[in-house]
């Protein structure tokens, strides 16, 4: 379903038009009214009068989440403080949280994207949604809240957490769509076949999962254990929360919601522009934002741009669903390997569960090493150390093909490693770098 067609679908021309036209007001609005940006463009030389295409956005300022911590709580505010509704922030687990602030303006936009997102996966007013992403300061609950709402679907605002009760209303209201992050969508398929509850005879059809970069196969495992079609969404605080990309029925890319939000894809270190199809950074400027609007922001995901045309009827441009973040990228022994590209490999082991955690260290050879732990599926777990030993050497072996480096396996019992009812934790850095 398209939510809105009139701009979904619009001529790529006249999008290009309305993009041009809100940027240059951007512009002159961050210029005039948040110091920082003025600050920035002074020292580019550069000002709205500047902006003849939208070529000429690489004339202006990156901003980076370093900038958003260091203007916290409100020096990037461009608008008087007495318009803003809502407030949503990061957790801040690394410094200090970044700050989104919404007028009833950018509420507005923001229902419209998420409506557009969860339409794209198929909810109409007849859904019932669980929705099991936080509430809160994050934007996931919220966000998902407000698209649903929007296209006058029901909603289960259940937040994360608490899985036995998620099952028992799963079942208890005929839920009929899930959103949630989609390593918490396996750790609720997990509970419920210990349960003994096949959720392939529930209603639930679709799911929206976000929040965390997830492979392919992952999608599949989780279609799999529902019986469900599951789309990819894509969003982040700084930009709006949800809502930024979504996936629609050929599941071929995410469509950018390109009237809101313009995206550009540059080099992660030298800053420069890269051409559809080349894999690099992500970088969106909020075009209509009137809160906390953001020019250039580097959101460290790693994507590339699909300019093909879609079976859907979108004209939106769309991405490539993400590979990972350049913070999560881990350079080992010289070979840039994501964790993505590990769950990929590893969902294709049979023996296996969907589980798993990585942990990097440096060895007495001063050498990187890897350790993958991995959940062997209970019915190949056994005391018999040559099956075991067999099954190690197959994973190790696909893990060399498929990522050029050689990763220690170490197999674990199923249940073993930690679950999460958020954004999964994949990855433990030991090393002192």
């Amino acid at each position: 379903m398209i939510f809105n067609p009139e701009y979904e679908c619009m001529d790529i021309d006249a999008r290009k038009k309305l993009q041009l036209a809100n940027l240059k007001n951007l512009v002159e609005t961050l210029y005039e009214k948040v110091p920082f940006y003025r600050r920035k463009m002074d020292e580019r030389g550069v000002r709205s009068a500047d902006i003849h295409s939208l070529a000429d956005i690489e004339k202006l300022p990156f901003t980076t989440k370093d900038d958003l911590r260091e203007n916290y709580p409100h020096g990037l505010l461009a608008c008087p403080k007495d318009r803003i509704v809502e407030v949503h922030m990061s957790s801040g687990t690394t410094g200090k949280p970044v700050v989104d602030e919404y007028t009833q303006k950018d509420i507005d936009i923001w229902r419209e994207s998420m409506a557009r997102t969860m339409a794209a996966g198929g909810c109409t007013r007849d859904d019932i949604v669980q929705n099991c992403y936080g509430y809160g300061l994050f934007t996931g609950g919220p966000g998902a809240h407000y698209g649903a709402m929007t296209l006058g679907a029901e909603v289960l605002p259940m937040s994360s957490g608490n899985t036995a009760r998620q099952l028992m209303v799963m079942q208890d209201f005929g839920s009929t769509m899930l959103t949630c992050t989609p390593s918490y969508a396996l750790y609720v398929s997990e509970e419920a076949e210990d349960a003994g509850i096949d959720l392939k005879k529930l209603p639930l059809s679709k799911g929206c999962f976000g929040a965390e970069p997830w492979s392919e196969n992952m999608r599949r495992e989780i279609e799999s254990r529902y019986g469900m079609k599951a789309y990819d969404i894509y969003g982040l605080t700084e930009i709006i929360g949800p809502g930024v990309s979504f996936e629609c029925e050929a599941q071929n890319g995410l469509h950018i919601n390109e009237d809101f939000f313009y995206p550009e894809i540059i080099d992660p270190v030298s800053g420069k522009a890269l051409p559809d199809g080349e894999k690099g950074e992500l970088v969106f400027t909020t075009l209509t934002k009137e809160g906390t609007p953001l020019l250039r922001y580097r959101t460290r995901d790693i994507t590339f741009f699909m300019r093909e045309p879609c079976s859907c009827g979108r004209t939106t441009l769309k991405m490539h669903r993400l590979f990972g973040r350049t913070d999560d990228m881990l350079i080992i022994r010289g070979v840039n390997v994501f964790p993505s590209q590990i769950e990929h490999a590893l969902f294709e082991i049979e023996e296996t569960e969907p589980q798993y955690l990585i942990v990097v260290d440096r060895g007495e050879s001063h050498l990187d090493d890897v350790e993958l732990q991995v959940e062997v599926k209970k019915e190949f777990f056994s005391d018999e150390t040559r099956g075991l030993e067999a099954l190690r050497s197959k994973i190790e072996g696909v893990m060399k093909s498929k990522l050029q480096i050689a990763v220690k396996v170490k197999l674990v019992e199923p249940k073993t490693i930690e679950r999460s009812i958020g954004k999964a934790k994949r990855v433990i850095d030991r090393r002192q770098l």
